[in-house]
């Protein structure tokens, strides 16, 4: 699971990139489907950060992934 977790951060990452942002995988659990992130760079300050992070993160993730239930930044 955390290949492919990965697999999708690596997808969305040039998305964040554009805007000055990054995002990096600290953490899967793959027993409850936490997936913990940290955003980086413009993303990091930003106060749309948990808009992006549930709306766009999230959403992409449990759409690749099923068995991820939540992302969370760290």
């Amino acid at each position: 699971m955390k290949d492919r977790v990965q697999a999708v951060i690596n997808k969305i990452r040039p998305n964040l990139a554009m805007d000055g942002g990054d995002i990096e995988l600290v953490d899967v659990d793959v027993e409850s489907g936490i997936v913990k992130v940290r955003l980086k760079g413009a993303c990091a300050g930003c106060p749309a950060s948990q808009m992006t992070l549930k709306m766009y993160v999230e959403a992409t993730m449990k759409r690749e992934v099923p068995e991820v239930k939540s992302v969370v930044a760290v």
